[in-house]
């Protein structure tokens, strides 16, 4: 017998894909949310397309999870995302709209259109965030501001309808081991080749440590399975927290966030400097 029917988006790779496969195990019907048709392994039921820098194709794609879940919706997984990189001054006011377009008003969207859903069933809200909407690092700005927003969302909403029935979890992970990496190399070599001269003569050592420390952490990452399992303990627990710090690089940035901004600083840019040298 099913446990419930979960929704979850950006289920083509990564966690979202590692959490779909878990929860479906774990003996919950789980409809997954991708943006282009795809294949997906048993025992994950057919996907629902939706494309969350497409608003158009929310309203349809809700409705779809609101038909087949026969008023049985237990939780949304809010996990689809990307990352906007390069230099403030260099980034056009498009490239924040799209980056917060998937990153927070699409989750808003579903989230506003399934709630009456979890509500009757006294459901569960899942966001995905990142230790990065606490700690926000150079050259990926709209990124960061993108997870502070869902985190300071995920607090507020928390509080909102914990009366109600409905706990609201956030995760924040560290570096995961998924295809986000090479996106978002392949945006930021594309952003970086679009700097002025005067723009690359200013921001070039930064950027290359920046790059570097991209790779580094890109090859020290935590599995997206270790992240799916404690997505589906959020889901499961009886009490869940209200935010799970996942990845030891995680909790060593939330560490450094409660520091003076002047210490942290130093240690980001020597950072960025002893990368630049490697």
């Amino acid at each position: 017998m099913s446990r419930g029917v979960i929704f979850i988006t950006g289920t083509s790779t990564g966690i979202g894909r590692a959490a779909a496969e878990r929860l479906a195990k774990a003996g919950y019907d789980v409809i997954p949310g991708i943006r282009r048709p795809d294949t997906l392994p048993e025992p994950i039921k057919e996907p629902v397309t939706i494309d969350l820098a497409d608003p158009d194709s929310i309203g349809p794609a809700t409705q779809q999870v609101l038909d087949r879940a026969h008023g049985n919706l237990v939780a949304i997984d809010n996990n689809a995302g990307y990352s906007v990189s390069g230099p403030c001054e260099a980034l056009s006011i498009d490239d924040w709209r799209a980056q917060f377009e998937v990153n927070l008003f699409g989750h808003l969207a579903i989230t506003r259109a399934l709630l009456p859903a979890l509500l009757a069933t006294k459901g569960r809200i899942v966001n995905i965030g990142s230790i990065g909407g606490r700690f926000a690092s150079p050259f990926i700005a709209p990124y960061n501001a993108s997870k502070f927003a869902v985190r300071g969302w995920t607090d507020a909403m928390r509080i909102e309808l914990a009366p109600h029935g409905v706990n609201v979890v956030l995760i924040e992970p560290g570096s995961v081991e998924t295809a986000i990496w090479g996106k978002g190399r392949a945006q930021a070599d594309e952003q970086l080749s679009k700097l002025t001269p005067e723009q690359q003569e200013r921001y070039g050592e930064q950027v290359k440590g920046a790059l570097q420390m991209v790779e580094y952490v890109a090859t020290h990452g935590i599995t997206a399975e270790k992240c799916a399992a404690v997505i589906e303990r959020a889901i499961t627990a009886r009490r869940p927290k209200g935010r799970y710090v996942v990845g030891t690089d995680a909790r060593f940035q939330a560490t450094m966030s409660m520091l003076p901004v002047s210490l942290t600083d130093r240690v980001t840019q020597a950072t960025l400097r002893r990368m630049s040298r490697r």
